[in-house]
């Protein structure tokens, strides 16, 4: 190839007009397409073509060489040297023999060249049979896949079907539910309204009575001495009537504690008394109480005060000894108060929250504190330690209560992510998470169940055991807090609903309510 620019015979390269560039782009392509053609070529084959031109070139030596040595020798002549000849012909020899040993090398090089195209392409055609192995296996998981996913998209359809049903059919029944307590609720005011109306017929009877003996004694002044005088109660009974002012006054004196119902079944009781009825049908006159607060008053004196924190606080808690007060704040500490003769002396700050407090609470010793925070953890600090000595993570939003289990190894954190959670002490690890349905405000422990408050209005019963809901119990407002009995036998639950409930565990969760009553004057 003596020159680059001839490609191909028939190939002419010649140079267009600016107007023919812009008119035809397609015959530009072709020359470009050419030339990277003709210079790829050019490099692919420049090593043969130079091995050729060599070759060609000792062939020439040796046809001169054998020519030489075929025609007939001149006769010798003394102005030609032997010696320069002879070095000549061993340079060619030399030659001669490099160049073959090239070709042996060659020749090796490309015997290896051809053992690895053959080994190369027993490698692809190994490739091409798995190839097709695995475009079958995609096929088949494809196909599989599909099944799969319309078993899935029927399964998904189902569950959406039955969790629709969930609903309605929990909705029902917390609608029965409402309409049982409202109907309840009706049959105690109706109880109440009759209730209310015999204690006033019985005070208005009461009132009489002073009348009724003046009368009779009257009418017995003037009766005749032969006529004889009927037994009235009044005058003939065992209890005197001091006795019977005696016992009013006491009666009267612990009305502060009790429902106006009781004075009036009590009212009732000495009604009978002086009507000369059996003491024995007391039981059946007196009414079931009810806790209703007569009077409800803000307290108008300060017996001390402190300044115990830079910002507000949420949370106070009594020792089980009743000998210290803990109070934790938004400024991130717990402030320790000891109590002696009704009057607070500080006793020291424990610090490490990296948020506000949100729940105190001391162990059944009276040696560590757990405390909730705003900052999704609860901690635990020793009383003669400052800084926290666990921190339980694992919330997504605040530890709005945190509780120990009666074992004293475990914590129960309820929080705002409508989970609880139960924490083992010893690993300071999360062992089991409760999912609940509605923001958790407070939770208490018993022996083996864990019962939380919730804004959905419900108290729930866990089976810590088990991480299963055994019981829900629907209040009338938001639950705010939750207190247990120390014998674990009464719940006390504090609601929006301006209403305190106090529940009987061991009686089928029996209740009795204490609701505030607006007192006009």
């Amino acid at each position: 190839m003596a020159s680059t620019e001839s490609t191909k015979p028939g190939v002419q390269l010649t140079k267009t007009s600016p107007d023919s560039k812009q008119s035809e782009p397609w015959k530009r392509h072709i020359i470009r397409q050419l030339k990277y053609r003709d210079k790829a070529q050019k490099l692919v084959f420049q090593d043969v073509i130079q091995s050729y031109v060599n070759l060609l070139e000792h062939c020439a030596q040796s046809a001169l060489i054998t020519q030489g040595l075929l025609s007939p020798p001149r006769p010798f002549s003394s102005s030609e040297n032997l010696p320069s000849l002879e070095t000549a012909i061993g340079e060619l020899a030399y030659k001669v023999v490099e160049l073959q040993q090239e070709i042996k090398i060659k020749d090796t090089f490309l015997e290896k060249q051809h053992a690895r195209l053959y080994d190369t392409q027993n490698r692809l055609m190994a490739v091409e049979l798995e190839k097709g192995r695995l475009k079958s296996d995609v096929k088949m998981m494809t196909d599989s896949n599909l099944l799969l996913k319309s078993e899935y998209d029927t399964l998904r359809e189902r569950c959406q079907h039955l969790d629709e049903v969930y609903r309605k059919e929990k909705l029902h029944g917390s609608d029965v539910l409402e309409d049982m307590i409202h109907l309840k609720e009706q049959a105690a005011a109706r109880m109440n309204h009759r209730n209310e109306r015999r204690l006033r017929a019985r005070q208005a009877d009461l009132h009489k009575e002073p009348e009724v003996a003046a009368s009779e004694n009257l009418n017995s002044d003037k009766v005749p001495q032969s006529v004889s005088l009927p037994s009235s109660p009044l005058l003939h009974r065992n209890d005197s009537r001091e006795d019977l002012e005696s016992i009013k006054l006491r009666a009267f004196r612990s009305a502060s504690v009790t429902s106006p119902r009781i004075l009036g079944s009590i009212r009732g009781l000495f009604e009978k008394k002086r009507r000369g009825n059996s003491v024995s049908s007391l039981g059946e006159d007196l009414c079931t109480p009810l806790g209703v607060c007569l009077v409800a008053r803000v307290p108008t004196k300060v017996i001390h005060a402190v300044d115990a924190h830079e910002l507000g606080i949420n949370a106070v808690r009594f020792s089980p000894s009743s000998n210290m007060l803990a109070t934790g704040s938004t400024d991130r500490v717990i402030k320790l108060w000891d109590i002696s003769s009704g009057m607070l002396h500080y006793r020291g700050t424990l610090d490490g929250s990296n948020e506000g407090i949100t729940s105190i609470e001391f162990d059944s010793t009276g040696s560590r504190i757990l405390a909730g925070s705003y900052d999704n953890s609860a901690l635990i600090w020793r009383l003669d330690d400052s800084v926290p000595k666990f921190t339980l993570t694992g919330h997504s939003r605040k530890v709005t209560a945190a509780r120990f289990k009666c074992n004293l190894r475990q914590v129960v954190t309820g929080s705002g992510d409508r989970t609880v959670k139960i924490w083992d002490l010893q690993r300071a690890a999360c062992i089991q998470t409760i999912e609940v349905l509605s923001y958790c405000s407070d939770v208490v422990c018993s022996e083996y169940y864990i019962i939380s408050g919730h804004f959905d209005r419900k108290i729930r019963f866990w089976d810590s055991r088990a991480a299963s809901c055994t019981q829900e119990v629907p209040l009338q407002g938001r639950v705010t807090s939750l207190d247990i009995s120390p014998n674990h036998r009464e719940l006390l639950s504090c609601s929006r609903d301006e209403s305190l409930q106090l529940v009987d565990l061991r009686m089928s969760n029996t209740r009795k309510v204490f609701r505030w009553l607006q007192m006009w004057k």
